[in-house]
């Protein structure tokens, strides 16, 4: 199914729809504020597994991260965070970030694996925020590559829907994304540091 949403005012019975599709187990393709992403809900391990089969992955060595409307559920998936690393998520978010955090034991049994540490995404998209305040939890996303080496990323949902119509629930078309992913900013260490700088510009 492809749905036409638009980010300045998305239409609420749209959103809702996405959200149950993930409430049902579904698997949906949705707009962030750089690329698209292929997205379940965090508590269905079965769609987790179907994302990761899309990708030609194990689940295991899946980089999921999880999309969160802001950043009062962060205790509930991450160790606590100090004070420096608060405040520069507070000052960033929402925006093209993933910020690399300490998992706290939810995680792994969320999961299924080992992981001891969690991406954590607040897009700068009313459309991606508005389906998780829906849906009520965060949700696990990846983002959706191009074979063609040198695009990387497909940025028009047309061609998208075209190659995934078949193999996820619901894409939603919100017009050209980009082909820049967002910057991954590990906080596990004493100090943040980037370990890819993407679209973002980290404000310090």
């Amino acid at each position: 199914m492809l749905l036409k949403l638009y980010e300045e005012n998305p239409s609420v019975k749209q959103i809702e729809k996405a959200a149950e599709t993930l409430r049902k187990g579904g698997i949906i393709i949705y707009p962030t504020d750089t690329i698209y992403g292929l997205a379940c809900d965090m508590r269905s391990h079965k769609a987790a597994e179907r994302i990761a089969q899309i990708k030609g992955i194990n689940i295991k060595n899946a980089h999921f991260s999880f999309i969160c409307k802001d950043l009062s559920s962060l205790s509930e998936y991450t160790k606590q965070v100090n004070n420096t690393v608060f405040k520069l998520m507070k000052k960033n978010l929402p925006g093209p970030f993933t910020f690399i955090l300490q998992a706290n034991n939810k995680i792994p049994k969320l999961l299924k694996n080992k992981k001891k540490t969690v991406g954590i995404r607040i897009p700068d998209n009313n459309i991606a925020r508005e389906i998780v305040r829906e849906l009520g939890n965060p949700i696990l996303s990846t983002s959706i590559r191009d074979e063609d080496e040198i695009i990387e990323y497909t940025t028009d949902p047309e061609l998208i829907y075209e190659k995934y119509r078949n193999r996820v629930d619901i894409v939603i078309n919100a017009g050209f994304g980009k082909n820049v992913a967002s910057t991954i900013v590990d906080c596990t260490n004493e100090e943040p540091e980037i370990i890819r700088q993407g679209v973002g510009e980290l404000q310090y």
